[in-house]
């Protein structure tokens, strides 16, 4: 079973339909007890990070969380926001992230005609055996719809697990052991949403 971290930010309905659509067991939850009994996690997310991090300690569930990602190192995925919320903070405010991942999330710089947010569809491109991706050297590149104005930059280059570019190069992935952030919509993506879901539930 994959759970939905519902803490009231975040398409949560959209991400439950592309689950079930690609055969994965799935619920939305904001319980304990479903967050402990769950194969794989989903943080979700969109909008503010001071916000998001201030509804996801509200829930009173953090302790919860972590314990599951980062003792009993259950996958998790981050989308969009939630993969923003793994690191150690955000530009955007002053509230500390999770931590999870040594990383800091930085906003889109201002230069002459890039338009800030970054959206609509890109390319990513896959470093290495990244596990949420098609292998190095396939024959068409994936494209994610996308939706942000900041970005995430790990301070390890080794955890980006794909990369992207809007006026500079960024993570738009990253994998650390059992954790994963997209920074795009898989739910939003179509088929190439759809095969990267599956990839997870494969893990």
């Amino acid at each position: 079973m994959i759970v939905i971290i519902d803490y009231g930010v975040g398409n949560v309905g959209s991400v439950l339909n592309m689950l079930r659509k690609v055969g994965a067991r799935a619920r939305i939850s904001a319980d304990k007890a479903d967050i402990e009994a769950a194969d794989k996690l989903i943080l979700p997310g969109v909008g503010h990070f001071g916000r998001g991090m201030s509804k996801l300690n509200e829930t009173g569930l953090v302790s919860t969380i972590t314990d599951q990602v980062m003792k009993h190192g259950k996958p998790v995925l981050g989308i969009c926001l939630g993969m923003q919320m793994m690191t150690r903070g955000s530009e955007e405010s002053d509230a500390p992230g999770l931590g999870w991942v040594d990383a800091y999330t930085h906003r889109f710089p201002d230069k002459p005609g890039l338009r800030v947010p970054h959206m609509g569809w890109n390319v990513v491109r896959p470093h290495g055996s990244a596990k949420l991706f098609a292998a190095l050297g396939q024959e068409e590149a994936e494209r994610f719809y996308f939706v942000h104005s900041y970005f995430v930059r790990p301070a390890d280059p080794a955890h980006v697990a794909a990369s992207c570019d809007y006026g500079v190069d960024f993570a738009a992935a990253f994998e650390v052991n059992n954790i994963f952030g997209v920074q795009f919509h898989p739910e939003k993506s179509h088929l190439f949403g759809m095969e990267m879901f599956r990839r997870f539930i494969a893990l």
